[in-house]
């Protein structure tokens, strides 16, 4: 069947979007001798019940133990034979499988990730063996203080949604999860119309087409993605304390802010970049450099395509966690009340535009972009577009905007370790 329709978004991108639902996205790097290719579904943790939590990031792992054409060993050695790299990764809104390879080595990629995503066995016998691996995985998590509180943290806020669920699932959930749920996933979300094609690197997208044609994406009826999932409210200014025999308190305070395609995104960055990113941040600076209450001291603003999270994590001492939190809250109460001075949005603006920039010298970051605009249904932006909006934001919307998501009273707190 052939592409319906091709348009060419910059110099070097274009698009296709297929009859039966599949989107193409490719950039022409001619400079490189490689190409990063990736295959997103939007299916994902966001689409799961708590009773079936996990079942999309097992159901990721479980495609790589074998094929209808591939051992798991031959999909190992597949790519990493010719110095190229295979990998998975699930996420709220999507999963996604990306190689990175030479760009002779393309037509193979796009064969074995194609294996992966329409022709896995999925067999019970491997089922067991591989449930094994992600509860190892989860044992990881439990053992990792820093990434526990983050989980905590998710599931405070979002008690209601699967936003709030574990990516992983749970020991209860993934120990009863079966074969059938996971063919389940498979066949109700790994179909074209739910996917996005993505390549970047020394291709040509008719090529990239045919190659796509020859693998049979182009193939069946119109079938439309699934939706995405609706957001109930946050749990807002909620605390919460689990103890653990830890060294330190670690901590998340965070609120729930606005969706990928909101373009108040743009400014929530630059607050989140100035607050929290970096060396230079009011945090480090404050908490770390001035009180020396902290080693690690971070903000991040992170959106999906149906919420968003500001938030902040700081790991320090027992006897000191009051005294970091109230730092922290001082902070963000004084530019919530009086915005950020014209200076510091001025660095912050540097440090995002520089960190946009820096990522076009990758072709994974490339393809990573492509797949972004179309996966949250927003229209593409060259680099030159996307810099202006970083420079368009100004000194009033930023106080707005943090005066709106950032009032301390709004944090909902997790704390984790030893009790006060």
């Amino acid at each position: 069947m052939a592409p319906e329709r091709t348009v060419q978004l910059d110099d070097a991108l274009f698009r296709t979007d297929c009859p039966n639902g599949l989107v193409v996205v490719t950039e022409r790097i001619p400079s490189v001798r490689s190409a990063a290719m990736g295959i997103w579904v939007r299916t994902a943790s966001g689409h799961e019940s708590r009773a079936k939590m996990g079942v999309s990031h097992l159901l990721e792992h479980l495609v790589f133990k074998g094929t209808e054409r591939r051992t798991a060993r031959e999909i190992a050695l597949s790519l990493e034979s010719r110095g190229g790299s295979l990998d998975a990764f699930t996420s709220r809104d999507h999963t996604a499988y990306q190689a990175h390879v030479l760009d002779a080595d393309l037509p193979l990629a796009l064969d074995v990730l194609t294996d992966l995503v329409r022709r896995p066995l999925l067999r019970d016998a491997d089922l067991s063996l591989e449930r094994n691996v992600v509860l190892e995985e989860l044992n990881g998590v439990l053992d990792t203080p820093d990434d526990l509180v983050g989980e905590l943290w998710n599931e405070t806020i979002w008690p209601d949604h699967p936003y709030g669920y574990s990516i992983l699932g749970t020991p209860k959930t993934v120990g009863e999860l079966q074969a059938a749920d996971l063919r389940d996933v498979h066949t109700r979300g790994y179909y074209p119309g739910n996917a996005v094609v993505a390549v970047a690197g020394n291709i040509e997208h008719g090529a990239i087409l045919d190659m796509l044609d020859r693998e049979g994406w182009f193939a069946g009826e119109a079938k439309a993605p699934m939706p995405s999932v609706g957001v109930a409210a946050a749990a807002r200014g909620v605390t919460r304390v689990e103890t653990r025999d830890l060294q330190q308190v670690h901590a998340v305070l965070g609120t729930d802010t606005v969706t990928a395609a909101d373009e108040r995104r743009w400014g929530l960055a630059l607050l989140s970049a100035a607050i929290g990113g970096g060396m230079s941040s009011r945090l480090f600076q404050r908490v770390r450099e001035e009180l020396g209450l902290c080693y690690a001291i971070q903000a991040w603003h992170g959106t999906y395509r149906a919420a968003g999270v500001f938030g902040i994590y700081v790991g320090t001492a027992s006897g000191t966690a009051d005294q970091a939190f109230a730092a922290i809250h001082e902070e963000l109460a004084q530019v919530a009340g009086e915005g950020l001075p014209a200076n510091e949005l001025s660095d912050a603006k540097g440090q995002i535009k520089g960190s946009v920039t820096l990522a076009l010298e990758s072709t994974v970051s490339r393809m990573n972009r492509l797949a972004g605009h179309v996966l949250n249904d927003e229209p593409y932006r060259s680099i030159d577009e996307v810099l202006r909006l970083v420079d368009a934001v100004t000194v009033e919307e930023t106080a707005s905007l943090a005066g709106a998501f950032l009032t301390p009273e709004r944090m909902t707190t997790v704390r984790l370790g030893p009790p006060a």
